[in-house]
């Protein structure tokens, strides 16, 4: 089985820069998809029911054009839900937790810690939130999948000027201290347990300065498992080539 995640930044400019065509040819069982910035009901047939997928959708009820995130699987889940329970999580769009069966697959667009690092404090609670979620999965004996743009790196590895971003959200050491935290908690970063010491795979680079031609980058995606699912987990990796927003996707192959 093949799951892709992907931060689209704006599905419906993704869909003009090929998404549907990518789609088809990669033809994963499971694509999570963030920060569409939009609502379902905004959408094409195309988008919403591509060939062979259903699509689940989850949107900003307090913004329009912002957040979001969206599931295309070949085969529904048992049961689906985009809530937290709790208001302040529950209204931006940024979950969908998909019971599989034989895996809970958690598709997340976690917070931006935001400009000045105002929003630091809204996403350290949503991470503790979200930990406490996945956690009561785990005790009821189910295995667990945690894909999706965390917006943090987690060491100086995941990051091409890690000095220069210390003081900056998305590596500030209360943001990485949290990722040492879940894996802590028994969660593996797949990336890292395939590729443990190989620098200079990263998964976000910025527009505006041209980032991504020099290879400046962070990586802010991830597959994260609980440890006794880790021996179903054949591959995991970076498709750093696939162009159409500011990131590419990530994959994991599972048996």
């Amino acid at each position: 089985m093949k799951i892709i995640s992907w931060n689209v930044n704006g599905i419906r400019a993704s869909e003009k820069k090929g998404f549907l065509n990518w789609l088809k040819k990669e033809s994963p069982d499971i694509l999570c998809v963030q920060e569409t910035k939009c609502a379902p009901e905004q959408l094409n047939e195309n988008l919403l029911n591509p060939l062979g997928y259903q699509s689940f959708w989850s949107a900003s009820t307090i913004r329009k054009g912002y957040s979001g995130v969206a599931v295309y699987a070949k085969k529904s889940p048992k049961s689906i839900t985009d809530k937290l329970e709790k208001k302040e999580f529950d209204c931006e769009g940024r979950q969908l937790i998909c019971d599989f069966g034989k895996f809970v697959l958690c598709n997340v667009y976690f917070p931006n810690g935001g400009q000045g690092n105002k929003r630091v404090p809204y996403k350290m609670r949503f991470y503790e939130k979200f930990l406490n979620t996945i956690e009561s999965y785990v005790e009821k004996g189910k295995n667990v999948i945690v894909t999706g743009d965390v917006n943090t790196a987690h060491t100086e590895i995941d990051l091409a000027r890690p000095k220069g971003n210390e003081e900056n959200t998305g590596f500030l050491p209360k943001e990485r201290a949290w990722i040492s935290k879940l894996i802590k908690k028994g969660y593996v970063d797949t990336f890292r347990y395939f590729h443990p010491d190989e620098p200079h795979h990263y998964t976000y680079w910025d527009y505006k300065t041209g980032a991504r031609a020099r290879n400046v980058g962070w990586r802010l995606d991830y597959f994260f498992v609980n440890k006794k699912f880790l021996p179903r987990v054949k591959k995991s990796y970076i498709l750093k080539d696939v162009l159409g927003s500011d990131h590419c996707p990530i994959g994991l192959e599972i048996k």
